[in-house]
C-alpha cells in the first residue's frame, strides 16, 4: 500500500477511517537511512558512516495492534529490531519471538535445513525506545522467560529485549550522540505539553509548528507535515486508549484483590479469634478460679478461727483482713 495515498490528508479527517495500519512517527524519521545510521551508531558506540552498510529488512505485513512494527536491519553480522513504545508492555519478548521467526524463515533457504552444512544466521539483538510515562528508569531488561509457567532450572529457550527510555532528561550520552532521536524526544514532550492545555487536534499541530520554528526536526517536519500531525494524534489516541484500559485493568484487579481479601482476612481473623479467644478464656478462667478459691479457702478458715473463740484482732492480724471485713465476711 502506498504510504502517500493511504495518508489522506489531515484537513479531511479521512484517515482514521480508510488506514488499514497506521505508520509511526519514529517509523518514519528513522527509515531514512541516515537518521537510521545515526542511531544504530549512538546505541553500539560504532562510528560508521556509509548509511549503505545497512541492509533494512523490516517485513512489512507485520503489524500490531493495527500499527507496523518499526524497523528491522541487518548491520556487521547483526540483526537488529528496532521498536518505539509510548506505553510499557511486558509482552515485547513475545512479540520479538514472532517477528524474527518471520525474520529467519524470509532469510534462511529452508531447503538448507536438511543439509549437513550448519546454516549460519545473523545474531538477533532487541531494543525497545520507551517514551511513556509509567516507568522512570533510564533502561531496563524484560526475559521471555519471564512468561513461562512452571519453569525450572534454566529456560531451553531464552529472548532479552533491552528498552532505553528516550524521554527528556533521560539516557543523556545516547541523546546527544544521535541528534534525530534527541530532536524526537523533545517533539514528542511538545505534544504532551500541549495536549495537557488545549484539545488533541491543536496540540499536536501547534507542537509541530513551534518544532519547526525553533529548528527541531525542522526539516522533517516541514517536508511531512501533515502524515506527521496525522500519525501524531493516532499515536496519542492508541496510548491514551492503552492508559485508559490499563487504568481499568488494574481497577478491576484491585476490587477483586481487595474483595478476595476481605473474605481471607474475614475467615482468618474469625479462625485467629476463636483461637486467641479460647486461649484467652481458658488463661482468664483460670487465673480467677484460682483467685476465687483462694478467697473461698480463706473465708473458711476466718470462721473455723471464730468458731474456735479467736478475737477478730486477732483474726485480722492471722489473714490480713480489717475488723470491719471480717465481721462482713462472717455474716455470709
Amino acid at each position: 500500500m502506498d504510504r502517500n495515498a493511504d495518508l489522506k490528508s489531515y484537513a479531511g479527517k479521512e484517515i482514521r477511517a480508510n488506514r488499514k495500519y497506521k505508520d509511526t512517527v519514529f517509523r518514519m524519521l528513522f527509515s531514512d537511512r541516515e537518521n537510521l545510521l545515526s542511531l544504530y551508531n549512538a546505541v553500539n558506540g560504532s562510528n560508521y558512516e556509509n548509511s549503505d552498510a545497512l541492509e533494512i529488512v523490516t517485513l512489512e505485513n507485520a503489524v500490531y495492534m493495527g500499527m507496523k512494527n518499526d524497523l528491522a536491519f541487518i548491520v556487521d553480522m547483526g540483526l537488529f529490531l528496532y521498536e518505539h513504545q509510548s506505553t510499557y508492555n511486558p509482552n515485547m519478548p513475545l512479540r520479538d519471538l514472532f517477528y524474527i521467526s518471520g525474520e529467519y524463515q524470509k532469510l534462511v533457504n529452508h531447503k538448507s535445513l536438511y543439509s549437513s552444512a550448519l546454516q549460519k544466521i545473523p545474531a538477533p539483538n532487541f531494543i525497545v525506545f520507551y517514551n511513556g510515562t509509567e516507568r522512570e528508569e533510564d533502561y531496563w531488561i524484560n526475559y521471555l522467560s519471564e512468561s513461562y509457567e512452571n519453569l525450572s532450572g534454566e529456560p531451553n529457550l531464552e529472548l532479552k529485549v533491552l528498552t532505553l527510555n528516550i524521554n527528556e532528561g533521560h539516557n543523556r550520552e545516547l541523546m546527544e550522540q544521535c541528534q534525530s532521536l534527541r530532536e524526537y524526544a523533545q517533539y514528542a514532550a511538545k505534544v504532551r505539553e500541549y495536549a495537557r492545555e488545549s484539545d488533541l487536534d491543536t496540540a499536536v499541530e501547534q507542537a509541530v509548528d513551534d518544532c519547526i520554528q525553533n529548528g527541531v526536526l525542522a526539516e522533517f517536519l516541514r517536508k511531512h507535515k501533515s502524515e506527521v500531525i496525522a500519525m501524531s494524534i493516532f499515536e496519542y489516541d492508541k496510548e491514551e486508549e492503552e492508559r485508559k484500559l490499563r487504568e481499568a485493568e488494574y481497577e478491576a484487579g484491585y476490587n477483586s484483590g481487595k474483595q478476595d481479601g476481605y473474605n481471607s482476612g474475614k475467615q482468618d481473623g474469625y479462625n485467629s479469634g476463636k483461637q486467641d479467644g479460647y486461649n484467652s478464656g481458658k488463661q482468664d478462667g483460670y487465673n480467677s478460679g484460682k483467685q476465687d478459691g483462694f478467697t473461698e479457702g480463706k473465708c473458711e478458715i476466718i470462721h473455723l478461727m471464730f468458731d474456735a473463740g479467736e478475737s477478730l484482732e486477732k483474726i485480722a492480724q492471722y489473714t490480713g483482713y480489717k475488723v470491719e471485713e471480717l465481721k462482713n465476711l462472717l455474716k455470709k
